[in-house]
Formats: structure tokens, sequence, C-alpha cells
């Protein structure tokens, strides 16, 4: 008889590994590697006969469709995210650190469509159903007719939810609470988490529900357990936040049935969370116009843009090294520019200290920062406020030429709609609007923006003398 074979499994990133080790290769986490069965939880065990398939049916891609494609809750920065509503038959992942909000949104989410005559089943493996009442009460949904279930084993989980008629929705708080009879390892490791998964999926893709699974983060914010998780689903969904501020963001990672890099902008509050419908205004709301070394940044967020502030903060250094601390954007490309200003510039920066913030906790990810981010720092450094209703975009390269970015018109409009009547973007850029009322400059190369910020510091001394 064939001897069984065993594997080990990292419990924080699911690498496996041929033997037992101290450290995983793939995440360098210490003491998280368990052994594993792989014949535990599929298929059969050793010297046992494979079972002989049989054919399934084949349909053409025409054909009807028994319901709607999409459930719309209502709420539309949820629906943003999800790229219109959540589909039916579809399974989607929900992560974010502990108390950012996640079984907020979705609680309201549930009783939203629970109004809408949809039968929604909530099932917590981490609460009490006197704790979901408790708040569901504290968000005015308990009078809608959200069923509940404390519920942590996998079999149960869905005899419950096919004992009557389908549900329109079901959420899983959370899916490494869930455990299964098939495995012997505890709640929570890398083979309960991949066989809760699967099992919820293939009752979604079978039924027709929607189901949304709530998913830990890891200290590094990636979504705890094996990394094929997020590969099974049809979505996966960040709630994003900063504990100091009062917002949050519902960021769109992968989407089969919508756009990505899609956000939903939230504000929490004591009565859960309020959609915000123009997120611009709220990154935009406390500005001091007058302070050097802030730029408004017009980027974009899947099909929406958004106006921020970024700041920076350049001063002479005491120490050999100078610090270089970023909140918000990328640390290498803030020494990319840092470069770039250096070596085609003439900007010295080697003594300074530079300190660089995106207003509001908000975090940029997108290249097109690169010229708001040059703006700011040169501001900084000349102790020269720029202009109050300008906005910046574009990419830096690093011959200091300045590359267009996509969707210009749409950045040019919002800069509009909020009051901007001024615009600094690269030369020869695309999709501009017909029409604008504003004053448009265009930039060659980083030294021409470098020079228009230095010629109005010197066209304002000479004022002053005057």
């Amino acid at each position: 008889m064939a001897r069984a074979k065993t594997q080990f499994v990292c419990q924080n990133c699911g690498t496996v590994h041929s033997r037992w080790a101290g450290k995983c290769d793939g995440c360098g986490e210490w003491n998280t590697i368990v052994e594993d069965d792989p014949t535990g939880a599929v298929g059969r065990g050793p010297g046992k006969q494979h079972k002989k398939g049989k054919p399934v049916a084949l349909t053409s891609l025409s054909g009807d469709i028994e319901d709607a494609p999409r459930i719309q809750t209502g709420i539309e920065e949820l629906d943003r995210a999800t790229g219109g509503g959540f589909v039916r038959g579809s399974a989607l992942l929900v992560g974010g650190d502990p108390g950012i909000g996640k079984s907020t949104l979705l609680m309201q989410a549930a009783a939203a469509l629970a109004r809408r005559s949809h039968r929604v089943i909530y099932v917590s493996g981490e609460e009490a159903v006197a704790q979901i009442r408790l708040r569901a009460k504290r968000l005015g949904a308990a009078d809608t007719d959200v069923l509940l279930a404390a519920e942590t084993n996998v079999e149960d989980i869905l005899a419950t939810l096919a004992q009557d008629k389908r549900p329109d929705l079901v959420i899983i708080d959370s899916i490494q609470t869930l455990w299964s009879d098939v495995a012997d390892s505890a709640p929570g490791t890398v083979t309960q988490v991949r066989i809760g998964t699967h099992a919820m999926i293939r009752f979604a893709k079978k039924t027709g529900a929607a189901i949304v699974l709530v998913g830990h983060v890891t200290k590094e914010g990636q979504i705890a357990g094996p990394r094929v998780i997020e590969h099974m689903v049809d979505a996966v969904l960040y709630f994003e936040g900063d504990r100091g501020h009062h917002y949050r963001i519902l960021r769109t990672v992968k989407n089969r049935f919508g756009p990505t890099d899609e956000i939903g902008v939230f504000e929490m509050s004591d009565g859960g969370l309020r959609e915000v419908s123009n997120p611009s205004e709220l990154f935009l709301g406390e500005r001091n116009d007058k302070a050097p070394g802030a730029a408004v940044f017009a980027g974009i967020e899947g099909t929406r843009p958004i106006l921020v502030e970024v700041q920076a903060l350049v001063a002479p250094s005491s120490l050999g090294t100078p610090r270089r601390a970023v909140v918000g954007w990328d640390s290498a490309r803030l020494s990319m520019i840092l470069a770039v200003l250096e070596a085609h510039c003439g900007i010295r920066l080697g003594q300074h200290d530079v300190y660089l913030n995106v207003a509001g906790g908000y975090r940029i990810s997108e290249p097109a920062a690169d010229m708001a981010v040059a703006s700011a720092l040169v501001s900084s450094l000349a102790g020269l406020a720029l202009p109050a209703d300008c906005v910046y975009f574009g990419e830096i390269s690093l011959s200091g030429a300045v590359r267009p970015v996509a969707h210009t018109g749409q950045r040019l409009k919002e800069a509009e709609k909020l009051g901007f009547g001024q615009a600094v973007f690269p030369q020869g850029s695309a999709d501009l609007p017909k029409g604008g009322s504003g004053n448009w400059k265009t930039v060659n190369a980083l030294p021409d923006l470098v020079a228009s910020i230095a010629g109005s510091k010197v066209k304002l001394d000479q004022d002053e003398d005057e």
C-alpha cells in the first residue's frame, strides 16, 4: 500500500513546504507551519478507486435568465464599488482591519435589501444573536426582516440555507470561523478556510444566491489565509480607513463583473456609515490656501475623479542622513522625484528633511500624482504658496519629461465643478473637454514647471519691492 503523503502549510500565507521549518519561506513568519493532509479536504485516500465521471449537459450562451442579473442595495457607494450591485450566484470577499466597520456596512446593506423585499440571511461566527440585534438596533435596522444565525459548522449552515426558499443574499461573518467535519484541523487553518470557501461558492453557483464572505486581514493589510481564496471568489473588496479619521473607503481590487480600482466613500458616525457622494469636498474641506507646500492633485479612482491635497515639508536637516517620511504615497517614488529634481532642475535636497503627506489619510496609487508632489516640494522649499484654485496631474519620467495620463477630461471637469479655475498638466494630453472656461497650462518637462513656480516667486518679490 502506498504511503500517505503529508505536506506542511503556512497558516499565514498558505505556502506549501515539503517538511517542517520554523520560519516560512513565503512570508517570513515564525511558527506558522503546521502539518496538513492533502487528501483530507478533497477526494479520496490513497489506494481507493476514483469514481468514474459522468457527462454534464452543454448549453449555449443565448438563453433566458431567471432573475435580474444584479441585486441593488440602494446604497450608491456600495453599488458603485460592486459594479452596480451584487451579482446573483457570485461570491464576494470583503477584508479590512478589525473594527473598521465591515460588519456595520454589511448589516446596513442587509437591512437595505430586506426593505426591498429580498430574502437576506446573516450568519455570524463571531457574535451571538443578541449582539447582532444590538448593532441592528443602533443602526436602525431592527425593524427589517433580516434572518439571523450564529453558527460556524459548514454542513449545518448549508442545511439551514437549503431548508426554505432560496435566499437572495447570504452574509458569512467571517470565513475564518467556519469549520467542516471532513477535516480534522482547527477553524481558521488553511484547510478549513479552503473547504468553507469552496462550499459557500458551490452553494452560490448552484442556487443563484449571492454570497458575501468577510475575511480577516494580516498586519500587512492582506486578507489572511491562502491567496487561493482570492482567486476562487468573483470579487474582492478591501474596507480601508484610518481610525484617526472619520471616513472609510471601500476599494475594489478584483471584480469579474465590473471595473476594478473602483472605490466607495463612507463617513463613520454614531448611527453607522453615511455615504459621501462627493469625496473631493471631504478631502479638501480643511485646506489652508495660503500655506506653502500644498498642491491639489486631480486623481482618478476607477471611474470616479477625486481631488485631494498633497502636502510637503522641506526643512534643513541636522543629521548626516536626512529624513524621508511619506504618508499616503509610495516612498520609492518620492525618492525618484527627488533625484529627478536634483539631476535635471538643479534643486539640491540632499541636506534637507523631506516630509510628504496626503491630506485626510487618503492613499494615492497612480503615478499621475508626480506633478502634484513635485509642485508641493518646490513650493515648500521656496516658501511660496501655490495658487489656491489650481490642480496638478501628470507623470514624471527619469529624463525629466512629463508624460500625459489618461482621463484628462474627467479630471478637469471635476476641478471646474469644485471651483478650480486653473490646471497644470502635461503637454499633448488627449480627451480635453470642449468649451472649458478654466486657465489651463501645459508643460513639456519638469524644469518648465519649476521655472513657472520660481518665476511667480520672483514676480511676487518685485511687487513687494515696489
